[in-house]
């Protein structure tokens, strides 16, 4: 019964809260000004000419300095709403899913998967013979990734 209740309330609330930002868009709307009429061109094969040599445009914006952690925030934040959906975090990844997905119909077989296992292979095979030696299965380690030297300040 108490769920049913608060469940009722919420609905009123949200209803309220529903017909406020109605009428504050009606009211926003209304406070607009009207739409700008052109007037029409006497001769439209003549441009107009206008002295625009005293003129000066408005000055660029600046752009801001940001970290490094927040410029790896706005790589995945597209829309710039200060959150990082699911889909924002995903989206990195569908090139490289992409490349695997040879049939295009986004779901990733097992066959479709070893492809890139079965090219390292082959590469690292110098040989030909089906078979990895010690000196062969070195060749397939990851790089190692490049440390930037240490700030000597």
């Amino acid at each position: 019964m108490r769920s049913f209740v608060l469940g009722a309330f919420l609905a009123l609330a949200l209803a309220g809260l529903g017909v406020f930002w109605w009428q504050g868009r009606a009211e926003v709307e209304q406070g607009a000004p009207p739409p700008m009429v052109q007037e029409p061109v006497a001769n439209p094969t003549v441009l107009p000419s206008v002295d625009v040599t005293d003129l000066q445009g408005p000055a660029p914006p600046e752009a801001s300095e940001l970290t490094r952690e927040q410029r790896r925030f706005f790589r995945y934040d597209r829309n710039r709403d200060l959150r990082i959906t699911r889909n924002e975090m995903l989206s990195t990844r569908t090139d490289a899913f992409r490349k695997l997905d040879k049939d295009g119909n986004n779901l990733l077989t097992f066959e479709e998967w070893a492809v890139a296992t079965v090219g390292k292979f082959e590469g690292a095979d110098v040989d030909g013979d089906n078979s990895l030696t010690q000196r062969e299965f070195a060749t397939t380690a990851p790089k190692p990734a490049k440390r930037k030297p240490a700030c000597r300040c």
